[in-house]
């Protein structure tokens, strides 16, 4: 009978413990600097890459580094592909609607519409620039620095 009683009261003590550790949860913040143990602000965050992601998992901005693929063909036949910084947001469906990207050959910004075809490309590689402009129709239009001056 004592044995009884003694796991019941350790019972409820197990119990009473693991609702005050369960209330003692708090969200987990960057520890602040050694140099600074006052300041709640980490300065800097590190990681080789970043995703935010919404209420069902589904990524919504990332921004990533991709190596670089010598062996890559571009679809202007180039090949070569640079390692490059990716930032990208990222619509419900899982689709980027904006991207910008920066190598050691330039960077650029896509926006993107409804459907692929329709987007704005802005970009700067080696000694080029560029505004192109396409609709869902297939209509284009390229804006580029006139050679004369």
């Amino acid at each position: 009978m004592k044995i009884h009683r003694l796991f019941i009261v350790l019972t409820i003590a197990n119990l009473g413990l693991l609702i005050f550790l369960l209330s003692e949860i708090r969200r987990v913040d960057a520890v602040a600097p050694a140099s600074n143990p006052t300041s709640s602000v980490a300065p800097v965050l590190r990681g080789s890459a970043l995703e935010i992601v919404d209420d069902q998992g589904r990524v919504r901005a990332s921004i990533k580094l991709h190596p670089a693929d010598p062996n890559f063909k571009m679809p202007d036949g180039k090949v070569g592909y640079p390692e490059t910084v990716m930032f990208r947001l990222i619509d419900g469906k899982g689709r980027p609607e904006v991207k910008i990207g920066g190598s050691e050959q330039g960077g650029g910004l896509g926006l993107i519409g409804e459907t692929d075809s329709t987007h704005v490309i802005l970009e700067a590689q080696g000694a080029t620039s560029l505004l192109k402009l396409s609709n869902k129709d297939g209509r284009q239009q390229q804006i580029k620095p006139s050679s004369e001056r």
